[in-house]
């Protein structure tokens, strides 16, 4: 009955995929081209990664990546329009073609990239699942959570994740489903469940949310691999290499030593035969993706390489003050590497 129950599964879904047979063949890039502007799905509001700001200027690590791949394919970055998706729908909404790409703090995993029509085109933020609760509870690991609530935000990674560990170790939870960020923490806030788990990463930017951050902890306990990046629609390409490529090129960039402010210096007198490839000195790299030779200049000049990115939004120079840890470069330590335009 179970291997029927799976063959019943299997078919609708294989239905379900065929209908966007014909969005998923499209040529994006000639869409987004005569449409004139990129459009994006990310977060419904998210600090750090993607939401808007005072004046609804979308801001974040996320919104950054698709402001350079709009510098890549426009030579503008402000050629963006966001789609804010909640989890439940942010797959239809590249499925059925509603955006061009996906950077939503998404996590890459086999049946995500395999069963849905959909490529994951690179990691962005290398991340795990962790639990914030009230310093008050006076509990320092997740052996001591044996009867909690724990508030979830539904559609996501985490829901499984939660029933892959819990169970496993005899300890008792109950889960507490809300449908956005936003609704979990408040949730979390009004005692409506005594921990909150996500990406630390998004903790960490729910963490500001609350009235007092200083009396809430994040345990340093993580219960699995969340690595996140942008996606794009299976049967295209040109599309999945330029969107894959951007976040390359501002890897590559920072590994080379290319910010915002030198580019210009770097690309009239490049330091060596990398910095030339990358900058379109030399070589036909642009043109192979069917972009101009000067492609990834633009984009590190209008958006910034990695590295600024992630100082500005999530790093450093951000509220959220994250360390690089795992997201910093292969030459320090991390695992942000990128394949070298040659």
């Amino acid at each position: 009955m179970l291997y029927k129950n799976k063959f019943m599964i299997a078919a609708p879904a294989a239905l379900l995929l065929s209908g966007f047979a014909t969005v998923s063949q499209a040529a994006t890039l000639d869409d987004v081209q005569e449409r004139g502007n990129l459009s994006c799905g990310v977060n419904v509001g998210l600090t750090g990664f993607s939401a808007p700001d005072e004046d609804g200027h979308w801001q974040g690590l996320d919104v950054e990546i698709c402001r350079g791949v709009a510098a890549a394919v426009f030579g503008d970055a402000s050629k963006t329009t966001f789609t804010p998706l909640t989890a439940k729908e942010r797959f239809t909404a590249l499925q059925s073609g509603e955006i061009d790409m996906l950077s939503r703090n998404t996590t890459w995993t086999a049946t995500r990239d395999n069963s849905l029509g959909l490529n994951f085109t690179g990691v962005a933020f290398y991340d795990g699942q962790g639990f914030m609760l009230s310093k008050e509870l006076g509990i320092d690991s997740l052996e001591q959570l044996d009867g909690a609530s724990i508030c979830i935000q539904a559609g996501t990674t985490h829901e499984l994740n939660l029933a892959d560990y819990f169970p496993s170790r005899n300890i008792d939870i109950r889960t507490v489903t809300f449908d956005t960020p936003d609704q979990t923490v408040k949730g979390f806030e009004s005692g409506r469940c005594d921990v909150l788990t996500s990406d630390t990463s998004q903790l960490a930017a729910l963490r500001l949310q609350l009235p007092d951050p200083g009396s809430v902890e994040i345990l340093p306990e993580l219960i699995s691999k969340e690595p996140l990046g942008p996606v794009v629609r299976q049967g295209d390409d040109q599309w999945f290499d330029i969107v894959k490529w951007t976040l390359f090129a501002m890897i590559n960039a920072e590994e080379l030593g290319v910010t915002s402010e030198n580019v210009d210096e770097m690309k009239a007198n490049p330091p060596n035969p990398k910095v030339a490839r990358l900058l379109g000195v030399e070589g036909s790299y642009g043109e192979q993706l069917g972009l101009s030779s000067d492609w990834a200049y633009q984009i590190v000049k209008d958006v910034g390489n990695y590295g600024e990115v992630f100082a500005d939004n999530v790093g450093k120079n951000s509220p959220l003050d994250v360390e690089r840890g795992l997201n910093a470069l292969w030459t320090e330590g991390g695992l942000m590497y990128a394949p070298p335009v040659r």
